[in-house]
């Protein structure tokens, strides 16, 4: 094969120096070593890398090619070569973890923020998942640790003995419409059949084998469906469906007069949020993580929200709030 590792970090070393003796310097190498290590590649490839007849040999574009492409090649390997490493220290190459919707993943970036200064070699790779979606995420093999998930864990994952889970906490939730819907001058509490009467904005779940599921939603009722919880929450702003919100992401919008919270005639149970992740021989990574979500400062900062998701609406469409 006429491309090697070492090649590669020859013809960088050149231009990155600016010249054959500065590169031979920089590589331990005497300068003729260099001139026919580059030969060698141009003849293998039947290609000129460099023009040679200024008084500097720069690069032809073929040679630039092979540089910008030779330069991924040696990150490549470098990344491959931390990852072994890493492997054999204890720490896994990559951790994946799912996220539900319902936790603030602002609060999390104290905490990959600690993992990155604690030099751990392993790659985190976070994906956003919305009701049975991080059970199933976990479940599947496509997360290796979930953080928030909420409801009930299917049957598989809490019979299993290849999962474990710990309870994160409890998230009441808020029944919200923005001042102007016109369930904001009805009768309180309000009945299923109020409700019923209204568009309702819900999340989408994120599971991919199984039939979307929604939270909070009445059999046969109209909806909206969105993707992320701070869209839910700006489309309630602007009025266009009603729904349950938690709490803590609701405070902020209930304080500043943006959503009004009412009294529903059949109130929604809190949720008991989880985390739970794959047992089979985990690493150091995981076990990183399973520390410092066992805090309990931790774990109430993660469902706190402590900032509104969307801007307040206008002052003109407020309704003092009951």
């Amino acid at each position: 094969m006429a491309l090697t590792l070492d090649a590669l970090q020859t013809l960088d070393t050149i231009v990155r120096k600016g010249s054959f003796a500065a590169a031979a310097a920089a590589l331990g190498k005497v300068p003729s070593a260099l001139t026919y290590t580059v030969r060698k590649l141009e003849g293998d490839l039947d290609v000129l890398l460099f023009d040679r007849r200024g008084p500097r040999a720069q690069l032809t574009p073929a040679g630039r090619e092979l540089l910008d492409e030779g330069r991924r090649l040696l990150r490549s390997a470098d990344d491959l070569e931390r990852r072994v490493r890493s492997v054999a220290s204890g720490f896994e190459p990559e951790l994946r973890v799912g996220v539900d919707a319902i936790i603030d993943f602002d609060a999390l970036a104290p905490l990959i923020r600690d993992f990155h200064r604690s030099r751990a070699p392993t790659r985190l790779v976070f994906s956003y998942e919305v009701l049975d979606g991080a059970w199933e995420a976990l479940l599947e093999g496509r997360a290796d640790l979930i953080i928030g998930a909420p409801y009930d864990a299917p049957h598989q994952a809490l019979a299993s003995t290849r999962f474990s889970l710990r309870a994160l906490g409890t998230v009441d939730f808020v029944f919200c419409v923005a001042p102007h819907h016109p369930l904001a001058k009805a009768q309180e509490p309000l009945s299923v059949q109020d409700l019923l009467a209204h568009r309702a904005v819900v999340l989408a779940g994120t599971s991919r084998l199984q039939a979307s599921r929604t939270a909070g939603l009445l059999s046969g009722q109209d909806t909206l469906t969105v993707a992320t919880l701070a869209q839910k929450v700006a489309m309630q702003i602007a009025g266009l469906g009603t729904g349950w919100i938690p709490a803590p992401v609701a405070q902020a919008c209930l304080a500043n007069g943006s959503l009004l919270a009412l009294k529903i005639a059949e109130p929604r149970a809190p949720a008991t949020l989880h985390y739970a992740w794959r047992r089979n021989d985990p690493g150091k990574a995981l076990h990183w993580w399973l520390e410092r979500l066992a805090i309990p400062r931790v774990q109430s900062r993660l469902i706190e929200h402590r900032r509104a998701p969307v801007s307040p609406a206008p002052r003109s469409s407020r309704r003092s709030s009951r």
